[in-house]
């Protein structure tokens, strides 16, 4: 009779493996569209620094809405996931147009923002030759809002599906895309005329419609989903479907932008206390960021996996599942930050060859590989709960962790204590710490109420 060890080893192995093959694609994905912000300031810095400037000032306000928005649609995931775990096959095609449908919602007001931040740029003292420039380049990527969101509804369906690989080559065919059209409209070449950084933003708006129509083809051509009937006739929007996209995926946007507020703020008070601070932030935060991508591609995994078990009324299986993803997160954050602590002036090299911010950066490193297993942590557990639908208590963890917790830490430690740079990012650590913990402290009760 055969041992339930080796059984409950193949169980892991099993798992472990069918986790790396969703969530691959989608770190891979992550890292391209990454890439196309840094050939959008690579290029722009050789225009000049006003044209660099305009759009670093302009990303910063776009993203935002961006997270928010696409935060939102992130709630299709686990409910097609659970969907299709529970063989709700009807409902699986109308939870892939209602998130068009939504997509749409959300751009159209996006779209006219995006128009019309000249006061806003006024009252946080941008610099005046500065502002016609990001204010053109956010106006002409706001043409990009439309078919940018339809994207993301359509490839966040698709995870549910745990079908993640188009979107990856898709990404590719973005960055290729990206390159040509940066250089024609930046620099006015084959007769278009010279747009500067304002090029940078039509030719994101080009990109992301070229993505948008690739994806499309994709789901529309893609032969298992026939049986979804997503696009079989033209339907209206439904309040019933609308209505549970919102209430699962408000919190996760709201969630993610107060991440992603919260290292805005502290790269806000680290421009406050030197140049160089500021710059070895940079560079450091840049490096985190990209490590980051690998547990937040696993957490899309993670959330298709346990929502596909709860789907199928699994709760101990979406309990193993998810536990197990968090594990595997952890487990690669670990040899991340094992590469920070060995290589940090490596590491640091490959941005900057000044010394005096490869000494401040490389301390900044060493803290960064902290807050890898937090980071790891945090952002798998959360997707872990995205796979119960569990959104709104995370929502109100992620806002003390960051915003009460961390922020505060960080202002005492780097401005009141006089710890400088380092202090801010003991800010960063703790918060990423209470959040990864009562996150996964969340999952553990939550599914331990449902039986597992």
């Amino acid at each position: 009779m055969q041992s339930a060890e080796p059984t409950y080893r193949a169980d892991i192995k099993k798992e472990i493996s069918s986790l790396l093959k969703i969530g691959f694609p989608v770190i891979i994905a992550q890292l391209l569209q990454m890439s196309m912000s840094f050939v959008d300031t690579v290029m722009a810095g050789r225009l000049s620094p006003q044209d660099l400037a305009a759009v670093a000032v302009g990303s910063s306000i776009l993203m935002p809405f961006v997270v928010l928005c696409l935060g939102c649609m992130m709630a299709v995931t686990p409910i097609v996931a659970q969907n299709i775990g529970g063989r709700e096959l009807q409902k699986i095609g109308k939870n892939a147009r209602q998130v068009l449908w939504l997509s749409q919602i959300l751009a159209l007001p996006s779209f006219f923002i995006l128009r019309n931040l000249d006061a806003a740029f006024v009252l946080i003292g941008v610099t005046e030759d500065i502002i016609p420039i990001a204010s053109g380049y956010l106006s002409a990527i706001s043409w990009g809002i439309f078919p940018a969101y339809a994207f993301g509804a359509l490839r966040y369906f698709n995870e549910g599906l745990s079908v993640t690989r188009p979107a990856m080559f898709v990404a590719l065919a973005g960055t290729l895309i990206n390159i040509p059209a940066n250089y024609v409209l930046m620099f006015g070449k084959f007769g278009f005329p010279r747009l500067g950084a304002i090029g940078t933003g039509y030719a994101s708006s080009i990109v992301f419609t070229a993505m948008f129509l690739l994806m499309l083809w994709f789901t529309w051509s893609h032969q298992p989903y026939k049986r979804f009937d997503i696009f079989g006739r033209f339907r209206l929007p439904e309040k019933e479907y609308l209505k549970e996209l919102l209430q699962i995926g408000v919190p996760i946007g709201i969630s993610s932008t107060m991440e992603v507020t919260m290292f805005a703020v502290v790269s806000l008070l680290a421009s406050t206390i030197s140049t160089l601070a500021v710059a070895a932030h940079q560079v450091a935060i840049n490096f985190a960021a990209m490590m980051f991508m690998i547990p937040f591609g696993l957490s899309v995994a993670i959330s298709a996996r346990v929502g596909n078990s709860i789907g199928k009324n699994r709760p101990a299986e979406a309990r193993f599942r998810g536990f197990i993803g968090v594990g595997v997160s952890c487990c690669i954050m670990a040899c991340t930050a094992l590469i920070m602590f060995l290589f940090p002036e490596q590491i640091i090299s490959i941005y900057t060859d000044d010394k005096a911010v490869i000494e401040i950066a490389v301390q900044l490193l060493f803290m960064a590989a902290v807050f890898q297993l937090s980071d790891g942590l945090q952002v798998s557990g959360f997707g872990a709960l995205r796979g119960l639908k569990d959104t709104k208590v995370p929502m109100y963890v992620n806002l003390v962790a960051y915003w009460i917790i961390g922020i505060p830490i960080a202002y005492v430690m780097g401005f009141i204590l006089d710890f400088g740079a380092p202090g801010l990012w003991i800010g960063l650590i703790a918060g990423l710490t209470v959040a990864g913990i009562l996150h996964n402290l969340r999952f553990y009760k939550k599914t331990g109420s449902m039986g597992a």
